[in-house]
């Protein structure tokens, strides 16, 4: 009888544990859907100071992981920018003064980050760095770096044009002193099999931008293919082909919803995707996991979100998270 009972009462717990953690689950997806928190530990703040300028819509999905998995950690998420060197480093500063729980901040320029980002971990502060600088994000002592290989990506945008029979092309840099952008181009240089050449323009003056390549696709009809280095860019170099009279293929790194039209209708050959979402949203996850757990990803070498060549028979796929903000 005594055996009988203790059965029942096992099987009856069993089923209990299973069924609550179920209904855990549950409730932490609809608390986490509804923008509320699904943890309970302390309101940290973390600070994220990027190097974007104005109007870069690149950082808009990149804030939008961030903020999503704020919600979900419960973390006060604080963000500023500023595409010029010293004043980032200033806002980095700011952040310390702060106090802030925990830092991610982009080493576009990284001469000028490295003693504020010394600073920071000197206070104690965890620092996370994304997007730009994954070369020097360990020597500055961050605890990992998340964002793609620029130098890889590059390769990747040589390899692409190789296969589509392109033979000379431009890749366009939007923004001067970015290590990042000089080593994707300097990748694509090294892997394509025709010739490549770089292109400076003003990536804060949209109108100079075009005029610069359309006076580039002018002057040599035999360029045949323009890599931009961000979403808004390829706009710019669409409209320029068009008023140059330009047969070249427009490809371009990063996706946007306005990218992802263009690709299913062919106005563009093909994205890099480096997955801006995922660079946010780690971000702030992989620090309240170090603040909560002591984890730590990627052992000393980056966390890669991308390259990914997304082309016009992906687009389709992928155009609903473009439309919500989140690819």
């Amino acid at each position: 009888m005594g055996a009988v009972l203790a059965a029942v009462l096992a099987a009856s717990l069993v089923g209990c544990s299973s069924t609550g953690g179920k209904r855990a689950e549950e409730r932490a997806a609809r608390a986490a859907a509804e923008g509320r928190s699904a943890v309970t530990t302390p309101r940290w703040t973390f600070a994220m100071v990027t190097h974007s300028g104005d109007g870069d819509t690149f950082w808009d999905i990149v804030q939008s992981g961030a903020k999503q998995a704020a919600v979900k950690d419960n973390i006060k998420f604080l963000y500023s920018h500023n595409d010029e060197a010293q004043q980032q480093a200033q806002l980095v500063q700011a952040a310390i003064d702060q106090k802030v729980d925990g830092l991610i901040v982009t080493l576009a320029k990284p001469d000028a980050m490295k003693d504020v980002v010394a600073k920071a971990t000197k206070a104690g502060i965890p620092v996370i760095t994304v997007n730009s600088g994954s070369a020097e994000s360990k020597q500055f002592g961050a605890l990992t770096h998340i964002g793609q290989d620029e130098s890889i990506a590059g390769e990747a945008v040589g390899d692409e044009l190789n296969a589509r029979g392109r033979k000379k092309a431009l890749c366009i840099l939007h923004e001067q002193g970015n290590v990042g952008h000089e080593q994707r181009c300097a990748g694509a240089k090294k892997t394509f099999d025709g010739q490549l050449q770089n292109l400076y323009v003003e990536g804060t003056n949209m109108p100079d931008v075009q005029a610069s390549i359309e006076a580039k696709l002018q002057a040599d009809k035999n360029i045949d293919a323009v890599v931009t280095l961000g979403a808004p860019f390829a706009d710019a170099a669409v409209k320029a082909k068009k008023t140059a009279g330009s047969k070249a293929e427009i490809d371009t790194f990063d996706l946007n919803a306005k990218v992802a039209a263009a690709l299913q209708d062919k106005t563009l050959g093909f994205a890099v995707d480096q997955q801006p979402y995922l660079q946010g949203y780690e971000a702030v996850d992989l620090l309240w996991l170090y603040r909560f757990n002591g984890n730590v990803l990627g052992g000393g070498r980056p966390v890669l979100t991308g390259p990914q060549i997304i082309t016009s028979k992906d687009a389709a796929e992928l155009a609903e998270y473009t439309r919500r903000g989140t690819r």
